[in-house]
């Protein structure tokens, strides 16, 4: 059973979304020196060589040959591969698109647009998937983050100087990013990745961004790296801190405390963009912009604390850093938990959410051929609010998102 949060789950989140905060300044502030997109393609390539380590760690300190997916998931086995290969293209096209976002607008711009991912990915649920049903109130939180995506659009200094013109069309890119973000949370989701373990996710994500963001540096030639002391600062931080660090200690918050009031602490993390932005970059604040800002967290929040058709059953968070997805479900990820004792830490992490449905039988319920049917294997209806961390989410899972996952407010 899941604690509620104390003194050491907030300081811990805090930490947790002043590194995924602070990732798109310190892109910003590096971006005469290296590109942000191939900063990124960088820091996945070493985050994903972290992540494999991390995964090979169980068995390389058992010394036992142990089941593919305890550890990381057999992607040929579990038919992995093809989803994987999806959410492996979004999370790139969502970081180049805010690699791009971030040389023409303020970093504490993108933070906040980028981070409108769950209202996307709440409306694409909605429409896709009958038991993501919004409520009313979520309804609201949809339009009051719309009205302030408006605002601080509208709210933006007139004039056509070149300036203004490009720091609009940052905050659209850094607006698209969120909602590539949030389809990637949809796709996880609603596919084979819902089932697997978030460090194979990860894994998928991290390597197609290194590759194919390289290839993208390369064709708009932005493969520029001059290594001064704050590029491979910057170049560490992004690789071990927010990409890596973040993630484990918010998949460590994850099996200690309830995730949805961790989910709702996690909407600190555009917050403390936008501080870090005005303090470290100077960058200005417009009237317009901070009220639409204001529109924006306060509805995102809206959304992810509000049940999904008033049942008890999923919030699910994309934690994006560079980036993880947790999904997991109330009761649904201890049944399988205390199912699978033999699955090593790794594979314990993350069990992915079942987009509507229990949790899978265990091998020995599929050998006895009753599919684990029974109570706790019914199909429930879920909510979802999709967030992330780091990245994204890391973390993006958080990807955050998410996510890149998370127990009931009702949980006991």
């Amino acid at each position: 059973m899941r604690k509620p949060l104390d003194l050491q789950a907030f300081g811990l989140m805090l930490i947790v979304c002043a590194s995924l905060g602070l990732q798109q300044v310190a892109l910003k502030a590096t971006a005469g020196d290296v590109s942000p997109v191939l900063l990124i393609a960088m820091r996945s390539g070493i985050a994903a060589v972290l992540v494999g380590l991390y995964m090979l760690a169980p068995r390389l300190r058992s010394g036992l040959r142990r089941k593919a997916g305890a550890i990381g998931g057999d992607p040929v086995a579990d038919g992995g591969w093809k989803p994987g290969l999806l959410v492996g293209f979004l999370f790139t096209l969502e970081y180049l698109l805010l690699g791009e976002a971030l040389r023409l607008t303020s970093a504490a711009h993108a933070v906040v647009f980028l981070y409108t991912a769950p209202v996307f990915a709440a409306l694409i649920l909605h429409i896709t998937v009958p038991a993501e049903r919004m409520s009313l109130r979520q309804w609201v939180g949809i339009l009051m983050a719309f009205a302030g995506v408006a605002t601080a659009f509208l709210g933006q200094r007139a004039g056509a100087d070149r300036a203004a013109a490009d720091m609009l069309a940052g905050d659209l890119l850094a607006l698209l990013a969120g909602a590539a973000w949030g389809l990637t949370t949809v796709v996880v989701r609603g596919s084979r990745l819902s089932r697997v373990p978030a460090t194979q996710t990860l894994l998928y994500q991290l390597t197609a961004a290194c590759l194919l963001l390289l290839v993208a540096a390369a064709l708009l030639d932005q493969m520029t790296f001059r290594p001064t002391a704050m590029v491979l600062a910057n170049l560490g931080f992004q690789s071990v801190v927010v990409s890596f660090l973040a993630f484990l200690i918010w998949f460590g918050l994850l099996r200690r405390y309830v995730a949805s009031r961790l989910g709702v602490l996690s909407f600190m993390t555009p917050l403390f963009g936008v501080l870090f932005g005005v303090w470290l970059l100077d960058e200005p604040m417009e009237p317009g912009f901070v009220t639409g800002a204001m529109l924006v967290l306060a509805g995102m929040t809206v959304v992810g604390s509000a049940g999904w058709s008033g049942r008890a059953g999923l919030i699910g968070w994309t934690l994006r850093s560079g980036q993880a997805e947790y999904r997991g479900t109330d009761r649904g990820d201890e049944a399988r938990e205390q199912a699978q004792p033999g699955d090593g830490e790794a594979g314990r992490l993350a069990q992915a959410g079942q987009g509507g449905r229990a949790a899978q039988p265990s091998e020995a319920q599929r050998g006895r051929g009753d599919g684990g049917h029974g109570a706790e294997a019914k199909p429930r209806h879920h909510r979802q609010a999709a967030f992330g961390a780091a990245g994204h989410h890391g973390i993006e899972q958080c990807a955050i998102n998410h996510a890149a996952g998370h127990a009931a407010p009702g949980e006991p």
